[in-house]
C-alpha cells in the first residue's frame, strides 16, 4: 500500500492557509501515486491552538475546514488532523480527531485517546479522550489510526501515565498498519529516541508504522519533522528531513527497501531548530525585519548569525553601542561579524546619555558609591535604544542572552533582556560555544577571536563573566541535573560538585524566577526550558 505523507507546516488560527497547504501537498502525494494521504495532528487548526479553542467562531472555522476538504479531495482519501465536538454534555467539550475523506464515503472520525498533561502540554484541559480504538479498512488494508500520545509509552513518558494501550488494541482487532498524526516538539536528541519508540513499536506489533510529525515554529515550540516509515521489523523505509516542509509517498509493503535511521549532529539539529523557530516567529507574527545588539560577543553573534540565515542578512539590522567600558576588539569583532554575515552594522555610542543620567541621578543617589546600579544602568540605556529602533522601524528586537545567564540572573531586567523573542534563551553557554565552533566549520563566520576571548558583559574595567560565576562548564552541567533533570541538591552534590557552589546556583535560580517571568518569549531546544512547560512560583522558600 502506497502511503503518502504530508509533513507540513501550519499556523495557529490560518484556517484559509492551512487549508490550502493539506490540499497542495494531497494532491502533490496523489501525484506520486499515494493510495491514502495523511496530515499531521491537528493540522487544520495548527499546533497548539492552546485557549483559542474555547472560542466559538475557532471551532466554527476549523469544522468549515474539513467540509471544504471534504468536497475537495477524490477517490484517495486524505486523514486529517482537526478539532471535533464532544456534544454529550459530559467531559471535556472537544476532541482531538482524525477525519478520513473521500469522494462519495460519508467521513469517518477518529479520536485520541491518550491526553498528555505535562511539560509543554496540557490537552486534558481541553479534550475528551477518545472510548475505544478499532481499525478501519483503506484499500485492501486495515489500517489503526492513532494520535501522537496514543504511540507513547514507557521508558519514553515521565512515568507510567495510562492504563490504555490503544496499538496493542488496535494490533488485537486485526490492524495490518499502524498510522499516527503527530505534532512532536522538538528538543535535543528527541529525533533518535522518537525514532527508538517507533523502532520497538513496529517491532512489538510486527505491522509497519507510518508516522507523519509536524513541521514549523509555533511560538516557544519548534517542530523537527522527521516523520518516519518503518516496516514491522523496525527498519526505516522512509526518513522524511529535519525542518523542512516535504512530501513523500512510501509503499508500506516494500520491506527490501528498509534501512538504518541516520541521526543529525548535535549542533546542527540546534542549529536549524534555532533558525526554523525565528523565520517562523517573524513570519507568522508579520515581522519583515530584525534587530539585534551587537557587543562584540559570542551570544550576540551567534543570534545575529542564526538571523541572518532565518530572515536573510538584508532583513537584519546589527547595533553596535560602546560606552567608556567597551574594548575596540569587542567594536572590531563586531563589525568584522556584520562584514561576515552581510548583515547592516550601526554604532550608537551611549557615554554621553550615560554620563547624563549618572549626573540626573545625583540628588537621589547622593554621595553613594557607584556598584552595580551603574552596570545596569549601561544596560537599560541600549535596551531604550533599541526598543526605540523596533518601534520606530517595526523590526523584531531578538534578545540575545543565553540559558546559562537566564538560570541565574546575569541579565539585566528592561535591560539586555528587551525584545520581542529570546532566540538562544534555550542555549547553554557551552551549547553557544559548539554551535558557535559548528558553524565555523567550513569558513569563518562568527569572529574566532570572538569565540576565543573571555565572555564579558564589559560594564566595568577588566570585567570577565567568571568574576560573578562559577566556571561555564561546571554552571552548565549544575544546571542541567538542578533544572532538566530536576535532581535534588544532595544528589547533585553526590555527583561530585562542591556543595556550596551547588547550593549558589540553585538559590540563584529560585530567587530569579521574576525575572524570567517578564522575559521574551524563548525557543524552546532542551527537554525543560524556561517558559512553556515549567511553572514555578516567584514567592516560595523551597531551595531543594
Amino acid at each position: 500500500m502506497r502511503i503518502g505523507i504530508a509533513q507540513i507546516n501550519t499556523t495557529v488560527g490560518d484556517f484559509a492557509g492551512n487549508r490550502e497547504k493539506i490540499l497542495s501537498a494531497y494532491r502533490d502525494a496523489v501525484g506520486q501515486g499515494a493510495e491514502l494521504v495523511i496530515t499531521p495532528e491537528l493540522a487544520v487548526t495548527g499546533y497548539p491552538p492552546q485557549d483559542l479553542i474555547f472560542r466559538e467562531r475557532f471551532v466554527e472555522e476549523n469544522l468549515g475546514v474539513v467540509d471544504a476538504l471534504g468536497e475537495a479531495v477524490g477517490d484517495v482519501p486524505l486523514l486529517a488532523g482537526y478539532i471535533e465536538r464532544h456534544d454529550t454534555g459530559e467531559g471535556k467539550p472537544f476532541y482531538n480527531a482524525a477525519v478520513l475523506l473521500q469522494k462519495g464515503e460519508a467521513p469517518r472520525k477518529f479520536f485520541k485517546s491518550l491526553l498528555p498533561t505535562y511539560d509543554v502540554f496540557d490537552e486534558a484541559r481541553y479534550f475528551q479522550p477518545a472510548s475505544g480504538v478499532g481499525p478501519f479498512r483503506v484499500g485492501h488494508k486495515d489500517l489503526g489510526v492513532t494520535i501522537c500520545e496514543d504511540i507513547w509509552n514507557e521508558p519514553h513518558l515521565p512515568s507510567k501515565l495510562y492504563v490504555e494501550d490503544p496499538p496493542d488494541s488496535l494490533k488485537e482487532q486485526g490492524m495490518e498498519v499502524l498510522v499516527n498524526l503527530s505534532a512532536s516538539p522538538f528538543h535535543a536528541g528527541r529525533p533518535a529516541e522518537r525514532f527508538e519508540l517507533l523502532n520497538r513499536l513496529a517491532k512489538r506489533l510486527e505491522v509497519p508504522l507510518v508516522y507523519c510529525n509536524a513541521i514549523g515554529g509555533n511560538d516557544q515550540l519548534v517542530f523537527d519533522g522527521n516523520s518516519l516509515v518503518l516496516d514491522g521489523k523496525g527498519n526505516v523505509l522512509l526518513q522524511m528531513p529535519a525542518f523542512e516542509e516535504a512530501v513523500a509517498v512510501v509503499d508500506v509493503g516494500d520491506e527490501a527497501s528498509g534501512g538504518a535511521f541516520v541521526e543529525a549532529d548535535e549542533c546542527e539539529e540546534l542549529h536549524g531548530a534555532l533558525v526554523l523557530g525565528v523565520r517562523d516567529y517573524m513570519a507568522k507574527c508579520g515581522f519583515k525585519k530584525a534587530a539585534i545588539a551587537l557587543s562584540g560577543g559570542i551570544d550576540s553573534a551567534l543570534t545575529a548569525a542564526i538571523a541572518a540565515e532565518a530572515a536573510g542578512p538584508e532583513h537584519v539590522l546589527g547595533i553596535c553601542m560602546p560606552s567608556e567600558f567597551s574594548s575596540q576588539g569587542s567594536i572590531d569583532d563586531a563589525v568584522a561579524l556584520a562584514k561576515n554575515l552581510g548583515i547592516e552594522c550601526r554604532q550608537l555610542p551611549i557615554q554621553k546619555v550615560f554620563e547624563t543620567l549618572k549626573g540626573e541621578m545625583v540628588p537621589v543617589f547622593d554621595d553613594l558609591p557607584e556598584d552595580i546600579t551603574e552596570e545596569n544602568m549601561q544596560a537599560r540605556i541600549r535596551g531604550v535604544m533599541m526598543m526605540s529602533i523596533s518601534n520606530k522601524m517595526g523590526h523584531l528586537l531578538l534578545t540575545t542572552g543565553n540559558k546559562s545567564e537566564l538560570a541565574v540572573g546575569y541579565c539585566t531586567i528592561y535591560g539586555d533582556m528587551c525584545g520581542g523573542l529570546a532566540a538562544i534563551s534555550d542555549v547553554s553557554k557551552t551549547q553557544v560555544y559548539a554551535v558557535s565552533k559548528w558553524l565555523n566549520r567550513e569558513q569563518e563566520v562568527i569572529p574566532w577571536n570572538t569565540i576565543e576571548k573571555p565572555p564579558s558583559a564589559e560594564l566595568k574595567p577588566d570585567q570577565t563573566d567568571q568574576d560573578t560565576l562559577p566556571p561555564y562548564e561546571t554552571l552548565d552541567a549544575i544546571l542541567e541535573l538542578y533544572v532538566e533533570e530536576r535532581a535534588s541538591i544532595p544528589e547533585i552534590v553526590a555527583r561530585g560538585f562542591e556543595e556550596e557552589t551547588v547550593r549558589w546556583i540553585a538559590r540563584r535560580v529560585i530567587f530569579n524566577e521574576w525575572k524570567r517571568h517578564q522575559a521574551a518569549p524563548g525557543i524552546r531546544v532542551t527537554a525543560k526550558a524556561f517558559g512553556l512547560g515549567r511553572r514555578i512560583p516567584i514567592a516560595q522558600k523551597f531551595l531543594g
